[in-house]
């Protein structure tokens, strides 16, 4: 079965194919960082715009590489949500046209089921049950993964996500867009100088802050002013410390907490290498082990979307659920809790 996946949450366009007995065919991306980096920050119009000139020729290229013709399809899955109204609009619009001019089913898929399943893509995935930790720019969470679709949540932000913060930061230290890597960057010419507090490090649940902490960042800039290279990176250094201490500790305690021996990392911020120096370092002291996605699809992209649309619609064939889109009406979710989905 051949699945064609669709990404446009945001500011990726990403397009790749999935076949449940060979794996991953082919996948293409394109980023819009460097359009987006001139204001700072995504710009949801100029999105929207960007993902209706990428996703054809991007389709065209991944069949290319893949060797394979529209006519192979057998289903085609998409991010429904959460995400950007526009940008979700678009691909969206393009995966239920193009099943309707197929006449194949299509799978709408939740970003966020895609981050948690991307390790699965790996040689070796990490098998069921496992805490999953996701951690990106909007999100922040731990989560029990019993299966497809039967997630529990363990812990949530507060209020900004770690990827937030480090974009914050990023844009308090002078750096540009996107912070999160100029900030990790900066952060290695660093040293223990600084001293920065760690919020909820001792609370008695699994949640997160970190709003407290860019605040913190924000009285060391402004005391330290005119601001040199070196107290830039010190400040960096620390920061990074601060945050990849916090998601490891509450990882370690979502573990002990559960009993499961298993751990998944997703999401932008898990490419952070001092983030997985730390959770390598932790795992290993507790013979746990620690499952991440390859750097490039820590990121987003069509590959995980065309995984987790074609796990779904595995199960659901084999369950003999018949609730399959085949009539191609479709809606985008924009604010869409992961807590909602339900097994196939």
């Amino acid at each position: 079965m051949l699945i064609l996946g669709v990404e446009s949450s945001c500011d990726e366009t990403g397009i790749a194919l999935y076949d449940t007995e060979r794996g991953l065919l082919a996948h293409t991306l394109h980023s819009q960082v460097e359009m987006h980096a001139e204001y700072g920050g995504v710009v949801p119009e100029l999105a929207s715009r960007d993902h209706i000139r990428r996703v054809l020729p991007l389709t065209a290229l991944a069949l290319k590489n893949a060797n394979k013709t529209l006519q192979d399809i057998d289903g085609i899955a998409y991010t429904q949500g959460p995400g950007l109204s526009g940008a979700l609009l678009v691909g969206t619009s393009f995966a239920e046209s193009l099943a309707f001019a197929l006449q194949v089913p299509t799978i709408n898929v939740h970003h966020l089921e895609g981050h948690l399943l991307a390790p699965l893509l790996e040689d070796n995935p990490p098998a069921f049950p496992f805490v999953a930790l996701l951690v990106s720019g909007g999100h922040s969470q731990l989560m029990r993964v019993d299966g497809i679709g039967k997630y529990a949540l363990l812990g949530d932000t507060l209020d900004d996500a770690a990827g937030e913060a480090f974009d914050k930061t990023a844009k308090l230290l002078g750096l540009g867009y996107p912070g999160g890597p100029a900030l990790a960057r900066l952060a290695e010419q660093g040293k223990a100088h600084f001293t920065l507090p760690r919020p909820m490090l001792n609370s008695k649940d699994l949640n997160f802050s970190f709003s407290g902490l860019k605040t913190a960042v924000l009285t060391l800039v402004n005391k330290h002013q005119p601001m040199d290279e070196a107290t830039r990176a010190d400040i960096a250094w620390e920061f990074q410390e601060a945050v990849t201490e916090i998601l490891t500790l509450k990882c370690m305690s979502a573990l002990r907490e559960t009993g499961l021996d298993s751990l998944v990392v997703s999401g932008g911020v898990g490419a952070n290498s001092k983030l997985r120096e730390k959770l390598n370092a932790a795992t290993k002291r507790k013979l746990c082990k620690v499952s991440y996605p390859r750097l490039e699809f820590c990121t987003d992209n069509g590959a995980m979307i065309a995984f987790a649309g074609a796990m779904r619609l595995k199960a659901m064939q084999e369950n003999g659920n018949t609730n399959i889109n085949t009539k191609h009406s479709f809606s985008v979710r924009p604010r869409w809790d992961l807590a909602e989905l339900q097994a196939p």
